[in-house]
Order: C-alpha cells, then structure tokens, then sequence
C-alpha cells in the first residue's frame, strides 16, 4: 500500500488499486476527494484559500477556483467518466476565535469548493466540516473508501 501524501496546496489522483492519498491535519483547508467509484479511480485535493482572484501563479492548486478543475481534469484523465464522478469533502473547521463570519475561511473554502463542484456538475456525496478541530482523510484508490479521522479520534469509514 503506497501512501501519497497530499500537502496544503498540492493534489493528486490515482487509478492503481491499493493506493492511498492522504491530507493530515485538515484545519480550515479543505480536502476534497473526487471519485469515479465504477471504474476506481480517485483524486485528493488540499484546498487552502477560497479564490485565487485571478491573481495566483498559473499552478497554485491552494485555491478552490484553480484546483477543483484540475482535479476533476486529472481524475478524468485517470480514466474517471466525468458524469460519474461525486465529491467528498473533509475539513473547512473554524480553527481560530474570530469576531466577524467574515473572516471564517473554512467555511468560505467548502462554500467556493461546492460552488467549484456545482459549476462542473460534480456532486457532493458525504461531507464532514466545521466544528472547531483539525481532521486527517484518507483516500483509499481502488475501493474507493474515504476515512476520516478527528483530532484525537479513531478513524473511520465515510460514504
């Protein structure tokens, strides 16, 4: 079982059977799973900012607007059908007191992921977000199984 690790702006896909992508420690960042459960083929995205606005370096996957497309394109080139394709999303908690909901990027992250997964037609099967603790996932290619596990936790099996 080889393990991938997907870091704060980073994403990856797979289709070998046995992998495993993996984002530690998800706080407000968002990790968005995208499947094709028929075939097995998944990816895993680490989302950190909501929008580039335009302004980002042309292969920073650490914003919603950039990654969640090019996630989606390389599931797909993975061999992923793009009608068959549904989204997990794990983290976007509120790791920080803040006095404006404004200020809340997890919840502005999953809010621009899902608009991203909505305008592409993808949709959302399971998600665990909020709350106010750091969560791992863990994207099992092949079974197409997602774990997740809480700060403090035991991990376990979501849809």
């Amino acid at each position: 079982m080889a393990e991938t690790m997907v870091r704060m702006g980073e994403l990856a896909a797979s289709a070998v059977a046995g992998d495993v992508l993996v984002s530690l420690g998800l706080g407000s960042c968002i990790g968005l799973a995208v499947l094709d459960r028929r075939v097995g083929v998944a990816g895993l995205a680490h989302v950190v900012l909501p929008d580039s606005g335009g302004h980002g370096p042309q292969r920073s996957y650490k914003f919603a607007d950039v990654a969640v497309p090019e996630l989606i394109d390389r599931v797909v080139a993975h061999g992923g059908r793009r009608p068959l394709l549904d989204a997990v999303l794990v983290g976007g908690a509120s790791m920080f007191a803040v006095t404006s909901a404004a200020l809340e990027v997890g919840q502005r992250n999953e809010a621009a992921v899902r608009d991203q997964l909505a305008k592409a037609g993808v949709p959302v099967r399971a998600a665990e977000t909020g709350g106010g603790r750091g969560r791992t996932i863990r994207v099992h290619v092949g079974a197409s199984r997602i774990t997740v596990r809480e700060a403090g936790g035991v991990e376990r099996e979501m849809q």
